[in-house]
């Protein structure tokens, strides 16, 4: 029987201090063993920001703000069809960055591209190393 049906996903991309929250999903879960950001499945009537803000404290006990809108994009698994929503959010004021709970934890930029990611991840950590390469290029005559 086929599913027609496709989950909207919120996710937190959460940058501190130039580094970015990183977590390791559960081995049962589907995609089990890769790297992810904070996210997941939005409940009815919610929106993908206030999921990605709700999943990040869920899984981090980490509030986070939404700076802005990094990614939408819809990818076909073989466990189902999803459409992503990906933020970039920094954690709120007053918030202890480093008190985290689960396997998440603090990685650098580049060390992104070094976890293994779910394939629909891919682009947005292309977007964020092509950020952070920008204003270095601007400089050079």
């Amino acid at each position: 029987m086929e599913n027609d049906s496709i989950t909207k996903v919120g996710i937190a991309v959460v940058e501190h201090e130039g580094r970015y929250l990183v977590g390791v999903r559960e081995s049962s879960a589907p995609l089990g063993g890769l790297a992810e950001f904070p996210g997941g499945k939005c409940r009815p009537g919610e929106s993908a920001a206030e999921c990605a803000i709700r999943e990040c404290a869920e899984e981090t006990d980490l509030l986070v703000e939404i700076v802005e809108p990094l990614l939408n994009r819809r990818y076909d698994y073989p466990h189902g069809a999803v459409d992503l929503h990906f933020f970039l959010c920094a954690p709120a004021n007053g918030m202890d960055a480093d008190k985290l709970k689960g396997t998440f934890e603090w990685i650098e930029l580049a060390a992104l591209r070094e976890r293994e990611f779910p394939p629909a991840n891919r682009p947005v950590i292309d977007r964020l190393v092509d950020r952070d390469q920008r204003p270095a290029q601007r400089g050079v005559t």
